[in-house]
């Protein structure tokens, strides 16, 4: 790609910061950036039209974790562990609503739900979790601030029409967000800041060199800029391969508008491997990860026959069995995992830092992810 000199000098002259993923976590970076040193000049590079991995392509749960979910940490991670990250994505999606609004992300505290089948495997997971809820409720009350969070919501299954599902637990606390509008809301703020967000620009390596970092890209232009930060998530291993970061690919689908659809909220199923909720009159419905798990591992986007006949399969017998309905789109994103739960935010070089791990919970945990690398980078700057 060929630049003038106009573009030359006034897009990739004297960067300070390079931000290399235009994201839940690469936005709040900026952001955080031009807040705290508003002279910086800070370059996102996006190599997609829009964020690549996740961010604009997930379900749009402001989830800090469900009962199950919470027992099951619990048995691998010590209490202080498991509490903290909750407080931290807690923390994070009310970062999130301060810095943009809710009108803005469009969220909705409808509440979330877990579900339960009268399998005798499930049934077990259920009368632990019923077990563990005046436990759990305590310490979700030092982070929330509300008292029984968690709560028993069997009465609501006839009303949304499930079939097949003997118990519910809600968690009141739990909302939903649209996720296009926050990205677009994110944008349009870094860059009335003065954060240049460049889409379709795709950094293929990072250089450090003496006093500088040097990023060519797949268009030929070669980036320099005091520090980088690695934004990209589920793809970060293709820019820093000794990162233990593994890709999770997420598919999804929405329907079309359903006449008098009573699911309103958030709802987990089969241990958050399914996940659907409503947006307005439509069910939207992802997961089945678990389906095929290695197969899943990839930065590829795109649909697979065994994940999205079972979302329909699922969708006919057990969200929606007496309902007519039609699926109007389907989708994936990129999640980045890894074998512990914990994110990866940390200098990596003397002039290169990451933010990225988030374990499928970006939403909840991408604003305090972004600014904590932002804070890494201020220290190299």
């Amino acid at each position: 790609m060929q630049l003038s000199f106009w573009e030359r000098e006034t897009y990739f002259k004297d960067v300070d910061v390079l931000i290399i993923g235009s994201g839940i976590v690469g936005l709040n970076a900026a952001l955080h950036l031009k807040t705290q040193q508003p002279k910086l000049k800070v370059l996102v590079a996006e190599r997609g039209l829009l964020p690549t991995g996740a961010s604009s392509k997930n379900a749009g749960f402001a989830c800090f974790g469900s009962p199950s979910e919470m027992l099951e940490d619990l048995q691998h991670h010590s209490e202080n562990e498991v509490f903290s990250l909750v407080e931290r994505r807690w923390q994070g999606l009310q970062r999130l609503r301060h810095n943009l609004g809710d009108a803005a992300i469009d969220y909705n505290r409808w509440g979330g739900y877990e579900l339960f089948q009268p399998k005798p495997q499930e049934q077990e997971l259920y009368e632990a979790c019923l077990e563990q809820l005046p436990y759990l409720n305590r310490h979700l009350q030092s982070i929330v601030g509300e008292p029984a969070v968690y709560q028993t919501a069997d009465a609501q299954i006839s009303h949304f029409g499930f079939k097949g599902v003997q118990h519910l637990l809600l968690s009141t606390a739990e909302g939903q967000i649209d996720t296009g509008k926050m990205i677009l809301a994110l944008t349009q703020k870094a860059q009335a800041l003065g954060v240049l967000v460049l889409n379709g620009l795709e950094v293929l390596e990072l250089k450090e060199e003496a006093q500088s970092i040097k990023a060519s890209t797949v268009q030929g232009i070669n980036l320099k800029a005091k520090a980088a930060l690695v934004a990209t998530n589920g793809f970060a291993q293709k820019l820093l391969p000794q990162l233990s970061v593994v890709p999770a690919r997420a598919q999804v689908l929405v329907t079309r508008p359903i006449p008098g659809l009573k699911l309103k909220g958030t709802f987990h199923y089969d241990k958050g491997f399914y996940y659907f909720r409503n947006i307005g009159n439509r069910v939207l419905f992802g997961g089945g990860r678990n389906l095929n798990i290695k197969a899943e591992e990839t930065t590829e986007l795109g649909l697979t026959e065994l994940v999205q006949n079972k979302l329909d399969a699922l969708l006919r017998e057990v969200i929606l069995p007496e309902t007519p309905f039609e699926v109007e789109h389907r989708w994936s994103g990129i999640m980045g995992m890894g074998n512990a739960k914990t994110t990866l935010v940390q200098q990596v070089s003397e002039r290169i830092s990451c933010s990225v791990r988030l374990s499928g919970m970006g939403i909840a945990i991408g604003s305090l992810v972004g600014e904590e690398g932002a804070e890494l980078v201020l220290q190299q700057v």
